[in-house]
């Protein structure tokens, strides 16, 4: 009793830390936005426009299409990836992911590249084009647990192809379905880079109001109302794929074991052929957005990238490109160390609840899990907005900090890094850690000796991750980041509103080093992750 008392104190004592962030630096700045909308005396005007109901429309029918066109595409890339055994998968799990985590504002003027007069069609494409990976490695993970066996018996009773699909495959898939288009909904939603380049001044959505009235408008009350709306479409969403998060695990459960991977058969190579054919359209933005970084109106150059070390044509920024990356680099790292911190202690917390008898932490267990998944669909300007609104009240005043923006970037990585590390903490052998602490070893060298060694490589491919994606960062970061000090995103999209040639050319030259940077890291995760075999990373 004595031993369990204290292995309940030391999972509190652990829990302190995360709680305690997600206190400081998510429900107190969302909560500061709720109460200046609800004191302001304008949120109720705000609500009652029907410019606001237009926004709010228009957030919901772009991501519900985008959502449409992620799922459609990412179905055949699931299959190739959970059923098919062909050489180079490993590339092609590598380029699933690129698009993944590549900056917003890389993604924006890809597809600006592509089709300079933006759009809707632009925007949802480009919404589905970040989202695929999700589609592919959340569908694929959970495809390749199926027992083939239940397929192969509907076609042996007559049934075609299509039908075995229809009528045995494509329910079981279902939860796994349902998850990933829940999460890709919530991307969606809040996209923010990519609405605010190809978007223009016609189309906006509730992420990039709240921005231009913060910003540009300085209507903080407006700004708060929309957040709200904002907020409860999004509790929603989280919700929903909560919901089918917990179907797909207890569907992931029930499977008995999978069968191998094997070559397709005569009548599945189309759904190869449509996998590759997606992997192509996902090439597309890359390829044009390198092309584009290379063209100047007097033919191929490297203009673009030589005029990094400077400032831009008119100064377009306060500092140099590489002043800009340096200072990426720098908050991206400080970022990542402090999520590495959190998330890995949220995820020992939440494997010590699941591990815990009863159904009290269990439910707790939970509860934090669903907390600090809130931060990964929660906008990413509300948070920003709201540590100006509130961080004031903070000694030394963090809204001058230039830890700002590493706070800011790791509640962004937080919920990644826990999902990526808490499945393989739950896979480690209960029962190594019970001899080691039979042995007399207590919880930090049971952690030392038995989880790090079997862990180690998703540490590092989780890591790895988060940095790719705190150096892309931008829609906290675009509130947050000084004049003095933007990071490459930032300083992006400062150049791409200046007038000029140049200011062009060097915009989509740091888009081309931010996306190489990014494929080089994700080559890593996956070299990394390859000899531990993962299901359902998203």
């Amino acid at each position: 009793m004595a031993r369990t008392g204290r292995g309940i104190a030391g999972v509190a004592a652990v829990a302190v830390v995360p709680l305690a962030f997600l206190v400081v630096f998510f429900a107190w700045p969302v909560a500061g936005i709720l109460g200046l909308g609800f004191s302001s005396g304008g949120i109720a005007t705000t609500l009652f426009e029907s410019q606001t109901w237009r926004l709010a429309a228009f957030t919901v029918a772009q991501a519900a299409a985008a959502t449409l066109v992620a799922v459609a595409a990412g179905l055949p890339v699931a299959y190739l990836l959970a059923r098919v055994r062909l050489p180079g998968l490993g590339v092609v799990r590598t380029l699933v992911l690129v698009p993944f985590v590549l900056p917003t504002v890389v993604v924006g003027l890809a597809f600006r590249a592509l089709w300079p007069d933006g759009g809707v069609f632009t925007i949802v494409l480009a919404n589905a084009f970040f989202n695929v990976a999700v589609v592919a490695r959340t569908v694929g993970g959970l495809w390749a647990q199926l027992d083939r066996r239940g397929e192969d018996a509907a076609r042996s009773l007559g049934a075609s192809r299509w039908r075995a699909f229809r009528t045995v495959t494509l329910p079981a898939l279902t939860p796994a379905l349902a998850s990933a288009a829940a999460v890709v909904f919530l991307f969606c939603a809040t996209s923010f880079g990519v609405v605010l380049i190809l978007g223009g001044a016609r189309w906006r959505t509730l992420e990039t109001e709240i921005y231009l009235r913060t910003v540009n408008l300085l209507d903080l009350s407006g700004a708060a109302a929309l957040s709200l709306v904002q907020l409860a479409a999004v509790v929603a969403a989280l919700a929903a794929g909560a919901l089918a998060r917990r179907r797909r695990e207890t569907a992931l459960a029930l499977r008995a074991q999978p069968t191998p991977a094997r070559r397709p058969e005569r009548g599945e190579w189309w759904v190869v052929a449509a996998a590759f054919a997606v992997l192509a359209l996902l090439l597309t933005p890359i390829v044009g957005l390198v092309a584009r970084s290379l063209s100047t109106p007097d033919g191929w150059s490297l203009d673009g990238y030589l005029a990094l070390s400077g400032q831009g044509e008119r100064g377009a920024l306060n500092v140099t490109g590489w002043q800009a990356a340096a200072n990426s680099v720098r908050a991206a790292s400080d970022a990542t160390v402090l999520a590495m911190v959190v998330g890995v202690l949220a995820a020992v917390v939440l494997v010590s609840l699941r591990r815990s008898p009863g159904r009290g932490p269990r439910v707790l267990g939970e509860t934090m899990d669903a907390a600090l998944m809130l931060p990964l669909g929660v906008s990413a300007v509300t948070v920003g907005f709201g540590y100006l609104v509130t961080l004031d009240a903070l000694p030394g005043d963090l809204r001058t900090s230039p830890l700002l923006v590493p706070f800011a970037q790791a509640l962004v990585i937080i919920p990644l890094i826990v999902r990526m590390v808490l499945p393989v903490l739950r896979s480690v052998d209960e029962r190594l850690r019970q001899a080691a602490t039979t042995l007399g070893a207590g919880p930090v060298r049971v952690w030392r000796e038995i989880d790090l060694p079997l862990t180690i490589r998703s540490l590092i491919a989780a890591a790895a991750f988060g940095y790719v994606v705190a150096l892309g960062e931008f829609g906290a970061t675009s509130f947050l980041a000084r004049p003095d000090a933007p990071t490459l995103p930032v300083a992006i999209a400062s150049l791409v509103s200046r007038p000029g040639e140049l200011n062009s050319q060097m915009a989509y030259a740091a888009c081309a080093l931010l996306m190489a940077v990014t494929a080089v890291v994700v080559a890593l995760i996956e070299r990394l992750r390859s000899a531990q075999s993962r299901v359902g990373e998203f």
